[in-house]
């Protein structure tokens, strides 16, 4: 059994705050990972992305995307994109924390934002972006069950993870690989306090020292 108020409590320890505020302004973007508690069980939503898009056509992901000029910092932008993307009201979230930045594949400094909804919420997809929006129980990402991991992949430092998901509920299958997946991995990790049950290439229990070598090393090459 997993409450809010004690995950709320875990997960709050990994603020980065501004901790990278020395970082070189490079183009950013968010991700806003949305948690909310169900039958006693922690999950998240994700969404599929729109085929017609230019970018990760297709793809699972978290709400997101570029930062825009009129946002304020990357908890806006997390937010701004959630409502665009899939009608989350920004007033609706309970921002928990930032979790360490991640040079995406395209050179996008990525912060993923974590936050609280309500399990009532229903998702009203924008239909030029987003194609489904599913939840995934948390602890799916810590399970050796229906993760794949492929090692030694050219300019990775820790392995690329798969997982392919079922929906109960559509019976729809869900790819869920790349940043995506190595994100829920981080916070299905600190959320459960449960290390998984695969080589994820970092600490578990304190992934900061970890991230900050993956930023200083990519920050270098550029």
């Amino acid at each position: 059994m997993h409450t809010k108020e004690e995950t709320i409590a875990v997960l709050k320890q990994f603020d980065i705050g501004n901790k990278f505020s020395f970082l070189p302004v490079l183009p950013k973007a968010s991700v806003l990972i949305p948690l909310f508690v169900k039958n006693g069980q922690l999950q998240t939503l994700m969404t599929l992305r729109s085929k017609e898009l230019r970018t990760s056509a297709g793809e699972v992901c978290f709400p997101g995307g570029k930062r825009d000029p009129s946002d304020r910092d990357d908890v806006d932008t997390a937010l701004r994109e959630a409502e665009e993307e899939i009608g989350l009201p920004p007033d609706e979230v309970q921002v928990v924390c930032r979790l360490f930045p991640i040079i995406n594949k395209s050179g996008l400094l990525v912060t993923p934002v974590v936050g609280f909804i309500d399990e009532s919420f229903c998702p009203c997809p924008n239909p030029a972006e987003v194609s489904a929006v599913f939840s995934v129980p948390l602890d799916f990402f810590t399970s050796q069950k229906d993760h794949h991991g492929t090692h030694g992949v050219a300019g990775m430092m820790v392995p690329l993870h798969s997982f392919y998901f079922v929906d109960p509920t559509s019976g729809s299958q869900y790819h869920i690989w790349g940043l995506t997946a190595m994100l829920a991995i981080l916070v299905a990790a600190l959320a459960l306090k449960k290390k998984p049950e695969f080589d994820v290439g970092f600490d578990s229990e304190d992934p900061s020292t970890f991230f900050q070598q993956i930023l200083h090393r990519r920050i270098s090459k550029l």
